[in-house]
């Protein structure tokens, strides 16, 4: 029988396996399940939006591992940010100005990305192996409501992506993060608490 690390580490490999061939996964992030591949990959992207049935012009979150990744991805990261990131109690996402090095339907017609910072759990793990952003969005189809728990997730969902985390499947999610828009200029919008 494998000890929690192993299967840990076991599950980060089928995941890196997944991702790097362009294909999608269902994974437990830092707030609910989500569906995740390289955010840096357009057909794997193209791939949850048409899994999910969302218009593709309805943007996407991503996932980070620090500040340094953040700063690979954003032309130019905001002073404020910083303090907003580090001093934020719950997961908070910030949607930035001008991304760099993502795939293009990732990005919002005005120009912006959403990006989380993750601090530790699987998904930040898996983030440190891929040496990428990966897309994080909640695992519903577009226009219901976010599963609570595992039980919750819609079977069209668990059927087309290519791989299911084995890891927190029971008892509920933590709820979304909170998303706060931050332009160029410094200027601060709370879009969801």
């Amino acid at each position: 029988m494998l000890n929690k690390t192993d299967h840990l580490t076991t599950e980060i490999n089928n995941c890196l396996n997944v991702l790097k061939k362009g294909g999608i996964i269902l994974y437990p992030t830092d707030t609910v399940w989500g569906i995740g591949c390289d955010a840096t990959n357009y057909e794997a992207v193209e791939k949850i939006y048409q899994l999910k049935k969302r218009a593709d012009n309805k943007s996407m979150i991503c996932l980070v591992k620090d500040f340094k990744m953040l700063n690979q991805y954003i032309e130019d990261v905001p002073e404020v940010t910083y303090d907003i990131i580090k001093y934020a109690v719950t997961p908070t996402t910030i949607i930035y100005d001008r991304p760099l090095h993502v795939a293009e339907n990732l990005i919002a017609t005005d120009n912006s990305l959403a990006i989380r910072v993750v601090r530790d759990g699987f998904s930040s793990h898996l983030i440190r192996k891929l040496k990428k952003p990966i897309v994080s969005t909640s695992a519903n189809l577009s226009g219901k409501a976010a599963p609570n728990n595992f039980q919750e997730i819609n079977k069209t969902i668990l059927d087309g992506v290519d791989y299911v985390v084995n890891l927190g499947q029971k008892g509920n999610s933590s709820k979304p993060s909170s998303i706060i828009k931050i332009t160029t200029e410094g200027s601060v919008k709370v879009i969801r608490k």
